[in-house]
């Protein structure tokens, strides 16, 4: 018995080499593309971080504002046409870089009813990750992909590791408290939590100091134990780096603009598009 296939939509030609121009670096075209939003991207940033200067503002403020517009616009074409060349722009617009996208355009429409809102235009220079992808930087790529992995497959362990952490700070919070007082500084012991939490990260702001020499003593320790944690979160996601080492390719998906596959797939682990 033959099992049917799901038959996809052949897809037109145009979109297939819009494809090409937006999502990949591979040929000529797409490096200009990737080049000039880069270089679109930073004259945004650049723009926002002078009109927060009052001088340049109060002379250049209406020549920014152009700027401002005309790259947003520019941006807002980019993310349409984006959402064009993918199969499913949904998922597109639900990934991560979708996401990013999405919200490089809403902050100056967005700021005609909330003039503060224009700020986080600085999102922006999230985008500049994809000058991995001008310039073939594809280890850079494949060692992110891993470094994801790796973080999410040891979120357990950090999770018991922080709450180990969280414990010890509770305890000599209190203990320091109660050896030290007010007379030293230590008013409470949520203050004294936060003596310990900048004494066993090392710190050592010096606003609040034990004086007596059993606190002291104490805070020596916690300081010893600070640099000993320290190595504790880098062994955990060192030994999952190693377990997820694998090279990853530059491609994107066609069909929802994923990246991150492994080099010999054939299909897209996210939606199933062909590759």
């Amino acid at each position: 018995m033959t099992i049917p296939t799901e038959r996809r939509p052949i897809r037109a030609p145009w979109r297939v080499r819009l494809h090409e121009v937006i999502f990949e670096a591979d040929t000529p075209a797409g490096r200009a593309f990737d080049t000039v939003l880069l270089v679109a991207i930073v004259a945004s940033v650049l723009a926002v971080m002078l009109e927060s200067v009052a001088a340049i503002r109060h002379q250049w403020g209406p020549a920014l504002d152009v700027v401002e517009w005309s790259i947003t616009i520019a941006f807002t074409v980019e993310y349409v046409l984006r959402l064009v060349a993918v199969d499913r722009p949904w998922r597109y617009a639900r990934s991560f870089l979708g996401i990013v996208d999405f919200l490089a355009i809403v902050p100056t429409y967005l700021g005609i009813l909330v003039p503060e809102a224009q700020s986080l235009i600085v999102i922006r220079t999230i985008r500049l990750l994809r000058v991995f992808r001008i310039f073939k930087l594809s280890p850079f790529l494949g060692e992110a992909e891993q470094l994801r992995q790796a973080m999410r497959a040891s979120r357990r362990k950090i999770t018991v590791f922080l709450g180990v952490i969280v414990t010890i700070m509770v305890m000599m919070g209190t203990v320091m408290y109660v050896v030290e007082g007010e007379a030293h500084g230590f008013t409470s012991i949520p203050v004294s939590m936060y003596w310990a939490v900048v004494t066993m990260t090392t710190v050592g702001y010096g606003d609040i100091a034990p004086k007596t020499p059993l606190g002291q003593s104490l805070a020596a320790l916690l300081m010893i134990l600070g640099y000993a944690i320290i190595a504790v979160p880098t062994g955990i996601v060192s030994a999952e780096l190693a377990r997820t080492s694998h090279p990853v390719s530059r491609q994107a998906c066609p069909g929802c603009g994923a990246e991150g596959h492994d080099v010999d797939a054939i299909h897209c682990k996210y939606c199933g598009a062909s590759l």
